[in-house]
């Protein structure tokens, strides 16, 4: 199957050289995808931005294909864009049966304007909460919006991360969607044996959403304990950044690491004996994976489809007082927290098994494949392409 996933930040989630720039949790989440899809001998492509690698250069059996620059043609104001031409360009050169993409954003739209016009077919995946409504979706204006509305209904196929967002893309948009699981690479051997010198672990980028000055309040309740924060600044948010940055430094019991590269993020985490999360929104965090698959309870605000309650894999929260009342109970019993690790590592084996996780993908993949197949044959036979 020839399979083409648009993901314009996932350079640094597969080339080393790379790892530095800027990428969020969906991009992990695609970038993992392509390898496990090349891996069982499919024909991977990821359209990334042009950070001047080379083009159609192969990462771990994927192969990449350049867009634009990242500021290419900013803002969006003629009608003919640089990043309309492209996209267009680099799905052209793709040559693939089925298309993915995730996120909100205008892109999904043109990409569906570009299916529609070649006989391709295309599927979206719901990256957060926020993109399963129009009034909450990450978009700018009203013709982005149009966009992504216009992307989503014409959409062959929606992946969604949970039942709650499964409930707001029928109710939201008039879709059916199909559930689908993360995928996360598994660590290391020797870092079980690495000392746990982090008693308390929070990553993500840092933007308001995330809620990062929560973590700080939390770093001050608990004055006897060791917390580490990463993350790097969101483009356009960088002076909210250096706001937390300054916090974070003054806050004695707390050590603020800034922007470390996803492929160097594991030593982090082999480190930790908790990992907290005080995000408003989410849709199904890769940092709870890379905690789990370590056998690394959770401490949240964001609690997808109940599962973290319902599995025993840490303990929710509505303030940060009672987070830290559950830190402190944790910490200082070992059998509450040797229960916790055990339903963490038992749930990683039970759910998230990655031939489990490429299951759905592949049969919504798949089928629509051997329908863009059919339409191609089609148009060939009708001299249409």
């Amino acid at each position: 199957m020839r399979i083409c996933i648009v993901s314009l930040n996932a350079l640094p989630a597969l080339s080393e050289q790379h790892k530095h720039l800027y990428m969020g949790g969906a991009e992990v989440q695609l970038a993992q995808l392509a390898m496990a899809l090349a891996r069982q001998g499919h024909e991977v492509s990821v359209i990334v931005h042009d950070e001047k690698q080379t083009d159609g250069a192969v990462y771990e059996g994927v192969r990449t294909i350049k867009a634009f620059r990242p500021h290419a043609g900013l803002p969006f104001v003629r009608f003919v864009h640089p990043r309309w031409t492209g996209l267009w360009s680099a799905a052209s050169r793709a040559g693939a049966d089925v298309y993915l993409y995730s996120c909100s954003g205008m892109l999904l739209g043109l990409l569906a304007m570009f299916c529609r016009l070649k006989g391709k077919r295309l599927v979206y995946r719901v990256a957060s909460d926020a993109d399963c409504d129009l009034r909450t979706a990450l978009v700018k204006s009203a013709r982005d919006r149009w966009l992504y509305h216009y992307g989503l209904v014409r959409s062959d196929a929606v992946l969604v991360q949970s039942t709650s967002q499964q409930q707001m893309i029928e109710k939201n948009f008039g879709k059916n969607s199909i559930i689908v699981r993360g995928l996360i690479e598994r660590p290391r051997s020797e870092a079980a044996g690495k000392a746990k010198d982090v008693d308390v672990l929070w990553i993500a980028n840092l933007r308001p959403v995330k809620r990062p000055e929560l973590f700080l309040e939390l770093a001050r309740l608990a004055p006897s304990l060791r917390f580490h924060m990463a993350g790097g600044a969101v483009p356009g948010e960088e002076k909210y950044y250096r706001q937390i940055e300054d916090e974070a430094r003054h806050v004695p019991n707390l050590t603020f690491h800034g922007k470390v590269p996803f492929m160097d993020i594991g030593g982090l985490f082999d480190r930790t004996r908790l990992f907290a999360n005080t995000s408003e929104l989410e849709g199904f965090p890769n940092t709870f994976l890379q905690a789990w698959v370590r056998g690394i309870p959770v401490v949240t605000t964001f609690d997808p489809d109940g599962m973290v309650a319902r599995e025993a894999l840490g303990t929710t929260h509505a303030d940060v007082r009672d987070m830290a009342r559950s830190i402190d109970s944790l910490l200082q019993s070992p059998e509450a927290y040797a229960v916790k690790r055990s339903a963490s590592l038992r749930h990683m084996g039970k759910l998230f098994d990655e031939n489990d996780v490429l299951r759905p993908y592949l049969s919504a993949l798949g089928g629509i494949a051997q329908a863009s197949e059919a339409v191609g044959a089609l148009r060939r036979a009708t001299g249409r392409e």
